[in-house]
């Protein structure tokens, strides 16, 4: 069996190298279609790892608490988020004083989602997110801290005019040598000393996370109060195995602060790290779906012009299977050996596909600054399908060479 499967391959790659030209455009139409197939979806693994490290950057020990629940709204029919009573600052504070878990909580609130920063002559894009937050916020909510320091309790509760800022802030307002640390910069109407410099977590999914300055929350209460301001509660448990009990421990206690009856759903929304990833990566599983059927569309075209291209080859080829036929090849050997050749032509292609399709979708992980992704789920499945596509494709055509009758077959002119 072995040997004439080895002998079927080598009469395949004798006659691909006879028509090599017909040949390397039959293994393109092919490659492209795996191309298609295995850049998006190395490219959409990409996107979910970006979003996993994103989101779940936290930690898998800390959990929010805030007035809206947690949506992504894809499409004009998605469902919007319930947006539940403003939570306020004595509430926040309040939980924090009362929540004896062995857990660190931080309350924070959003000061502007589109804040000019400036330094000297230089100033930043209207695009930096302005936060306010306690000496507890940088360590639950994800951030480290590059140079500097963090806020002292004293600075946070009198409100002084100190800031932490992010990466591309730094590089927006600084000269690249010089050092930020005690250089006064202007939020707002206020002049801020800054004492920290946050290490930089990148952009990726456009999510911002350099475009950040951390101001003390009192400070923030003070000069960008307004009338809807609500304040987000982050907790860190100190044991991860934890968490599900240091969740409904804070249940119970906000559900005590906001005087939510026993029987009533609670008017606010708690939510683990890495929740939002997970609802993301749900979503992206459409978009998945959806390449996977334009890869397969793809490939079922190319497979037609495989098709077509052997029934060629075939009609080309009559007076050869004549002869073979004539010194003792039986319909089987014929058949087989078209068979074997179309599946060989497929996997000469889809190993160009697999090639290509590896190098555009880690491009595109690159730029989400993801790093170098194998996808060998996707390399074994274009194998296959490649294999698949050359039986469909060589199946027809190889049936009817072996049903010539091989004395019309040398007669063919």
């Amino acid at each position: 069996m072995n040997n004439f499967l080895r002998e079927n391959i080598r009469l395949s790659l004798q006659a691909i190298k006879s028509q090599l030209l017909r040949t390397i455009l039959t293994a393109l139409i092919i490659s492209f279609g795996i191309m298609a197939l295995v850049g998006i979806l190395t490219a959409i693994d990409a996107i979910k790892s970006s979003i996993n490290s994103n989101f779940t950057s936290m930690g898998a020990n800390t959990f929010t608490i805030r007035n809206r629940e947690m949506s992504v709204r894809i499409g004009a029919n998605g469902r919007r988020p319930k947006k539940y009573r403003d939570i306020t600052y004595a509430e926040a504070v309040k939980f924090s004083k009362e929540y004896s878990f062995p857990a660190s909580p931080s309350v924070s609130t959003l000061a502007s989602g589109a804040a000019t920063i400036k330094y000297l002559s230089k100033k930043s894009n209207p695009n930096i997110r302005v936060f306010g937050g306690d000496e507890n916020y940088m360590s639950t909510s994800g951030y480290d801290l590059e140079k500097g320091r963090n806020f002292s309790s004293q600075e946070v509760q009198y409100g002084n005019h100190v800031a932490i800022i992010g990466k591309d802030v730094v590089d927006a307002i600084f000269d690249k040598k010089e050092d930020p640390i005690d250089k006064i910069i202007t939020i707002g109407s206020g002049k801020y000393r800054v004492v920290g410099v946050l290490k930089s977590k990148g952009n990726s999914m456009g999510f911002g996370g350099d475009k950040v300055c951390i101001l003390p929350l009192s400070n923030v209460r003070q000069y960008f109060s307004r009338p809807n301001m609500s304040f987000t509660i982050n907790v860190m448990v100190n044991n991860s195995q934890l968490m599900d009990a240091a969740v409904g421990e804070a249940t119970g206690v906000f559900r005590k602060i906001r005087k939510v009856a026993i029987t009533e759903e609670p008017n606010f929304e708690i939510t683990k790290s890495d929740n939002l990833a997970n609802l993301l990566i749900d979503n992206i599983q459409k978009v998945t779906a959806g390449a996977t059927a334009i890869g397969i569309i793809t490939l079922l075209g190319a497979a037609i012009g495989l098709m077509n291209i052997m029934l060629v080859s075939v009609t080309e080829r009559t007076r050869e299977i004549g002869i073979r036929k004539a010194i003792g090849a039986t319909s089987k050997i014929i058949r087989s050996q078209f068979l074997v050749e179309a599946i060989v032509i497929c996997q000469i292609g889809g190993l160009l596909g697999i090639v290509l399709g590896i190098i555009i979708g880690n491009l595109i992980s690159m730029q989400l600054g993801v790093g170098f992704i194998s996808p060998w789920l996707w390399i074994i499945s274009g194998v296959i399908l490649c294999l698949f596509v050359g039986l469909l494709s060589g199946l027809y055509p190889a049936i009817k060479a072996s049903n010539l009758d091989p004395i019309e077959a040398l007669r063919f002119e």
